[in-house]
């Protein structure tokens, strides 16, 4: 289905865009159409194969956050055991807990209507100028909201269960091939209350479990499918995926301190309308 070269750089791909707020899954459905790749965008293998370079991406954001998860999941034991949240970091366990909830029941409810956008390039061109608009307005909503000198677990912990749903709704968009999880969760980030260093901070530790779920629930299906499947195509675009995260996450955490969303939204819409004319 992939040649070595197509999953090296569909892998690159999303393990860069990932966590930049410009969707990565949306420019995995629209490359493939902007150089003429004879992909068949339906088959189950393709979006196992998107899954898996996400899977990597989860894990380099596991890595990279440890000493954050390590707080937070020992806290949500310890919570467990003492039967009320005790602490900071409890609280924004399962904070993450709820704001995964809407994702992934609208992903278990709606999968194949989700799956099916994976071969409509011109609408995710669509979804990826709503991507930038979304992001446009993000910034002017930043531009009023005091700045933090760095993130804080304690700020974010203050945010409600019904802001936490606000955000996992938010990040329900990321659903649609063109929004990105990123920008989504980060603008509910933000009309919580958040600021965007919590926002963003906040964002990536919400990726990690609900990239994890989705793993979970396909990657089975292709290894336990009685089909002859390829699996060097898959390990090349987890591995590329890996390094381009790993650098992207380095890169976003510093930029994010003093940088705009605006550069973002315009990429967005510009490329979006590239894919809309292509596809037309």
């Amino acid at each position: 289905m992939l040649t070595i070269f197509q999953s090296f750089i569909l892998g690159l791909l999303q393990g860069v865009t990932e966590l930049f707020p410009i969707s990565s899954l949306g420019h995995s459905v629209i490359l493939p159409s902007l150089l003429h790749w004879q992909l068949d965008q339906k088959n189950p293998e393709f979006v196992t194969f998107i899954i898996v370079t996400h899977l990597a991406t989860a894990i380099v954001l596991l890595v990279y956050f440890w000493s954050d998860w390590k707080k937070i999941i020992w806290s949500m034991i310890q919570s467990l055991r003492l039967r009320t949240i005790h602490n900071n970091d409890a609280k924004v366990g399962w904070l993450i807990v709820v704001a995964s909830i809407p994702v992934g029941v609208l992903g278990i409810l709606f999968e194949k209507q989700f799956s099916a956008l994976f071969a409509l390039p011109l609408f995710a061109g669509i979804f990826l100028i709503g991507n930038g608009l979304m992001l446009y307005g993000a910034e002017r909503l930043i531009s009023r909201i005091p700045k933090q000198e760095t993130f804080s677990n304690e700020r974010i912990a203050q945010m409600t269960w019904k802001d936490a749903v606000k955000v996992g709704c938010m990040q329900c968009l990321a659903l649609f091939p063109g929004f990105s999880r990123t920008g989504a969760s980060l603008v509910g980030g933000l009309f919580s209350g958040l600021s965007r260093e919590d926002a963003v901070r906040f964002s990536f530790l919400l990726a990690t479990p609900i990239i994890f779920a989705a793993a979970v629930l396909k990657i089975p299906e292709l290894t336990l499918s009685g089909q002859s499947v390829d699996f060097i195509p898959f390990i090349i675009g987890a591995v590329t995926a890996a390094i381009g995260a790993y650098f992207s996450v380095r890169f976003l955490t510093k930029y994010f301190e003093t940088k705009t969303l605006v550069p973002f939204a315009w990429y967005c819409v510009f490329f979006g309308a590239l894919a809309v004319i292509v596809n037309l």
